[in-house]
């Protein structure tokens, strides 16, 4: 008598996949419906018997690209059609011979129209993060291949590429990529069931897991801005020293505009929307007199139109990105000692440590998630003054620090 399948779990999959839990591959869902394990690799098949009683194994693509869920529901449509006598696998071989050719489109065509139909149900920076993803890491090399014949093995070097640069990143571009030829599938462009087999897992570095790298006492805080005064770029040098001034994190201040620079009353406002956590109000970041002359300094480059930090000669973006500040960090011999980001954890444990500020103008001036709305606008609302002294308080403290360090 045949062994009675359990049900799986997505945790049962993933938990058989890291060698933790106590199923092993080939596991069986149920109906005919398994997945195995091929090289780290993880497929779909439904073992079925055909019309003429012959046993066979039908093909319902890998995962995590086709999901538990989906699989279950392309294996009850294939159960379907074997119950009115259609074998699922000859029909998809005959679909195949007969097909009418395919449009031509190219990976860069699609991968536009894919962004522009999943912008609206993105947040700015989600859709900043994606389109810089498609852009600049994907395009340049994919862009020109059909995407009917464009396979994981072009794909997963590029990936691979993008993560020596930013592991985030190359998160972010296998996603988009699978997501447009998902999308390509989906609208006739190339054949059904032919995702890309990005196993990130099996294929990059484990990634490091951790706190981004920062100088968290006044001496090492020295060394880093005695480091960023010597870097030969002036944007990167402003860029870094708004992070130092703002403590706001890197992909903001890159993306600075000079619509929200508001001199008067030396405040810059960003959008709610361009903010990690929305919460519908604009986040009021307090300028240091440093941080304004930081930016008159920037004023001749873009007339003070768009955006405030041009990019740099090698960068195709619209403004200097996070990832050229951390990249100029690197070059200077911080790597493992501080990042962008990591200004923000030099802010708030330094300027507690050293100048006493209060940790609830701390975290409104970091802009840290709050348990609600109501406390979130409070905090933004009452604390502006507080924080408007607390920064000029830090930018004079940061100068301080040069000025011993020299």
């Amino acid at each position: 008598m045949a062994r009675k399948a359990h049900p799986l779990t997505d945790k049962i999959i993933r938990d058989a996949i890291r060698g933790a839990g106590q199923r092993h591959f080939p596991l069986y869902d149920g109906h005919g419906l398994h997945i195995i394990d091929r090289d780290g690799h993880y497929h779909w098949r439904l073992k079925y018997t055909r019309p003429d009683g012959r046993e066979n194994r039908f093909p319902l693509g890998a995962y995590p690209e086709v999901s538990l869920a989906e699989a279950r529901s392309l294996a009850l449509e294939a159960r379907a059609k074997l119950r009115r006598g259609i074998d699922p696998q000859a029909e998809r071989k005959a679909a195949r011979t007969h097909a009418p050719p395919m449009k031509a489109h190219t990976f860069a065509q699609v991968a536009r129209e894919w962004l522009k139909v999943k912008e609206p149900g993105w947040s700015a920076v989600t859709l900043r993060k994606n389109r810089r993803a498609v852009e600049h890491y994907l395009l340049p090399r994919l862009g020109t291949i059909g995407v009917a014949a464009i396979e994981t093995p072009d794909v997963l070097p590029v990936i691979q590429d993008t993560n020596k640069r930013s592991q985030e990143y190359a998160i972010t571009a296998a996603s988009a990529a699978r997501g447009i030829v998902r999308y390509a599938s989906a609208h006739g462009l190339r054949g059904q069931a032919r995702g890309l087999d990005l196993d990130l897992r099996n294929n990059l570095p484990k990634r490091k897991r951790g706190h981004m790298a920062a100088a968290t006492t006044p001496a090492d805080l020295a060394k880093v801005l005695h480091a960023i005064r010597g870097m030969s770029s002036s944007i990167t040098r402003a860029a870094l020293m708004l992070c130092c001034y703002t403590a706001q994190r890197p992909g903001n201040v890159a993306a600075i505009r000079w619509e929200c620079v508001r001199t008067d009353a030396r405040e810059w406002v960003i959008p709610h929307d361009e903010m990690k956590v929305d919460t519908g109000l604009p986040h009021v970041v307090p300028l240091s007199l440093q941080a304004l002359m930081l930016l008159d300094e920037l004023g001749p480059l873009t007339g003070r139109q768009g955006y405030v930090l041009p990019p740099l000669a090698q960068q195709r973006n619209k403004h200097l990105t996070a990832d050229g500040m951390g990249k100029a960090l690197r070059d200077a011999g911080l790597h493992g000692i501080q990042t962008s980001h990591g200004f923000r954890a030099s802010f708030r444990t330094i300027a507690r440590e050293a100048l006493h500020v209060s940790e609830d103008v701390l975290e409104a001036q970091l802009a840290h998630a709050k348990k609600g709305q109501v406390q979130s606008a409070y905090d933004r609302g009452m604390h502006v003054p507080e924080r408007h002294v607390a920064m000029q308080r830090w930018a004079d403290y940061l100068d301080r620090l040069i000025q011993e360090k020299q």
